[in-house]
């Protein structure tokens, strides 16, 4: 019997910020679904005065070898600024977001870039929990790094592959997990685990 084809994740450097002197990239993540293209965060596309401590360098997806018209959906682990950022590149598009995190992101002060988060023609569908966006493609809730946070969660043979956002931040973080958050991640015994601000992929040791 043929297995089924894993589903690719690619990663894209789409900025890189400088926290306290060290240079920290932000990257996107595309999942390429048989039924759908799938882009997990949206990084940045501008600078902002917010965020001019960081000393942000940008290489936004429209400067890149990457079709925007292309994504069929787009998944916002939580909405702090580098992760929203370019989420006005996708008016009228789906776009996934936990409904705490939603409600955060417009109701407390200094949580994000309000105005990143709702362009002009924005169109969110909150989730509550857990959520089956397409076959073998999950939604799960990962309260942590913000209340609202997700992961999204990829259906593998030798386990799933997680794209988790800021649920961790550090490889450490899923070695030695705190958060319920990161707890779940482990709990899911993932085969690798996608993070926006690491080059490559934590792997599960063998």
């Amino acid at each position: 019997m043929n297995s089924a084809p894993a589903i690719p994740v690619t990663a894209i450097r789409v900025a890189e910020l400088v926290p306290e002197g060290e240079p920290m990239p932000v990257y996107v993540h595309v999942i390429d679904h048989p039924d759908g293209r799938v882009l997990v965060d949206t990084g940045m596309t501008q600078l902002h005065p917010a965020v001019a401590d960081m000393d942000p360098r940008i290489y936004p997806l429209t400067e890149q070898d990457f079709d925007i018209s292309s994504v069929d959906i787009v998944v916002n682990t939580h909405l702090h600024f580098d992760h929203c950022g370019g989420n006005h590149l996708f008016a009228g598009k789906p776009i996934y977001v936990q409904r705490q995190e939603l409600d955060d992101a417009r109701n407390q002060n200094d949580y994000t870039i309000p105005e990143w988060v709702d362009p002009p023609g924005m169109h969110y569908v909150p989730v509550d929990g857990e959520l089956e966006l397409l076959p073998g493609l999950r939604l799960l809730s990962a309260p942590g790094h913000t209340r609202g946070s997700q992961i999204v969660v990829i259906d593998g043979e030798e386990g799933p592959t997680v794209i988790a956002g800021d649920t961790a931040v550090w490889f450490d973080e899923l070695d030695n997990p705190r958060t319920e958050g990161q707890l779940l991640v482990r709990s899911l015994n993932p085969e690798m685990v996608w993070l926006t601000h690491a080059h490559k992929p934590w792997l599960r040791s063998i």
